[in-house]
């Protein structure tokens, strides 16, 4: 989650010695992203609509809590993009491509054991039943990057761009088609449980997120240009891809295994436009959440202020936040749902169900509330976690 590596200083594109600035763009973005990954967990946690139903399930949901889902869709992809280009840009720093190999490889397994034994409990609500989420999926992400580097940046580039376009050719092969072994194909691209009898279950298939990671690789050199260049290309970029998502979704052709359709309600009908599959991300889902991003890098690149401040140090601190905000709106919904006279087994027992009593959560008014609340609260650790890091260089933060 902090996207690999710190790029706090890179070589410019020329042998000079001198050190870039540090790109404070994706700082700002990654920023950005981890506060609205915060207001989709915390809703998980306060609004009790997320034990009922998807908030992509037309037949349920409303336009609030269905936009709500959906611009919190972008969280991972951009973190995945994000973790490609910083890999990248932490490989100018390295002396040959074998460190930075090491690096992934541990790092990636790094963030694949906290996903297991760290993040899981707090979803599964129980310890030993592991739920494989966005470390795994970054992790793996990671460790396919250490291996793909021995080639041309442009290769990697090019892979990544192949897994994210054809992906979706392999949507119709289930997890069932091979029996004992179907597992493993869940890991791959279906969700499902996992290999060798393990509690838990996959929900990140890694072939896509491998994908995005590859991409953002591969996009690495365009950060060694000039800003000017850079925001003309990215732009552009960020452009392309958005009208190939409409052009895409509208003939239902290709893209996404779930074609969108007339509803009752020109409201619903554009939902259903927009309602593109995440669990693994078809390409659509990739065209319609990376697009943004990349408009959005150059224009986080020129933000100052006490915004660009605020968003640093979180964009600084991702790993950090990520787990602290997890545990922190956990507490903060235990708590509230205590007081109301609910126990933990209770709340557990609601989630198996899907069925909590009508009395059960805040809302989404107030799991917003609840949102502002935890983000704010956790600023000034994420602050502090920032200067550290900024001031010193000990090989392990960059593993926090």
């Amino acid at each position: 989650m902090d996207a690999a590596v710190e790029e706090t200083r890179i070589r410019p594109a020329t042998d000079s010695p001198q050190r870039a600035e540090r790109l404070l763009g994706i700082d700002h973005l990654r920023g950005v992203v981890i506060i609205l990954m915060a207001l989709d967990h915390v809703r998980d946690f306060f609004d009790a609509d997320a034990l009922r139903f998807s908030p992509t399930d037309l037949t349920h949901t409303y336009p609030a809590l269905f936009l709500t889902r959906f611009v919190t869709h972008s969280c991972a992809p951009t973190f995945a993009l994000l973790a490609g280009i910083s890999a990248f840009l932490h490989g100018t720093r390295l002396k040959g491509r074998a460190p930075l190999a090491g690096f992934l490889l541990t790092r990636g397994l790094w963030l694949i054991l906290l996903d297991a034994f760290v993040v899981s409990p707090v979803w599964t609500l129980q310890f030993g039943k592991i739920e494989l989420g966005t470390l795994w999926a970054i992790g793996c992400g990671m460790i396919a990057l250490s291996a793909l580097i021995i080639l041309p940046t442009q290769a990697v580039l090019a892979i990544g761009a192949l897994i994210l376009a054809a992906h979706d050719l392999l949507d119709n092969i289930h997890a069932s088609a091979f029996e004992n072994n179907g597992p493993f194909w869940s890991l791959l691209h279906e969700p499902g449980p996992l290999p060798f009898g393990v509690s838990g279950s996959v929900l990140y298939p890694a072939l896509p997120w491998i994908g995005v990671v590859s991409l953002g690789y591969g996009f690495g050199p365009l950060f060694l240009a000039d800003a000017q260049r850079r925001e003309r290309i990215l732009t552009l970029l960020g452009l392309a891809a958005l009208v190939l998502f409409v052009i895409l979704r509208g003939s239902n052709l290709y893209g996404d295994p779930r074609p969108w359709s007339e509803q009752p309600t020109p409201t619903m009908t554009a939902l259903s436009f927009l309602n593109v599959s995440k669990y693994p991300p078809s390409l659509l889902y990739a065209l319609v959440t990376l697009g943004p991003a990349f408009i959005l890098l150059p224009a986080l690149e020129r933000l100052g202020g006490v915004a660009g401040r605020v968003l640093a140090d979180f964009g600084q601190t991702p790993l950090f936040f990520y787990v602290l905000h997890l545990y922190a709106a956990l507490g903060a919904a235990a708590a509230l749902e205590s007081a109301r006279g609910f126990s933990m087994r209770e709340v557990a027992a609601f989630a198996a169900s899907k069925a909590p009593p009508e009395n059960f959560g805040v809302g989404l008014l107030g799991a917003y509330v609840a949102w502002i609340a935890i983000v704010a609260a956790l600023y000034p650790l994420c602050r502090w976690f920032a200067r550290v890091k900024r001031r010193r260089r000990d090989w392990w933060l960059s593993y926090l």
